[in-house]
């Protein structure tokens, strides 16, 4: 039983802090333009 009592808020905690994390991403502008980022890997650049 005392390992629940440990267990339990370490993953309440490890779930906020992913949250935490994607929020922040969220805001950074991560997922703003996610067709650009897709296509770009299909432009061939030509090397100098």
């Amino acid at each position: 039983m005392t390992g629940l009592a440990i267990l339990i808020p370490i993953a309440l905690g490890m779930g906020l802090l992913g949250l935490v994390a994607f929020l922040w991403s969220m805001r950074d502008g991560q997922y703003d333009d996610m067709d650009g980022a897709a296509s770009r890997i299909l432009i061939e650049e030509e090397e100098l």
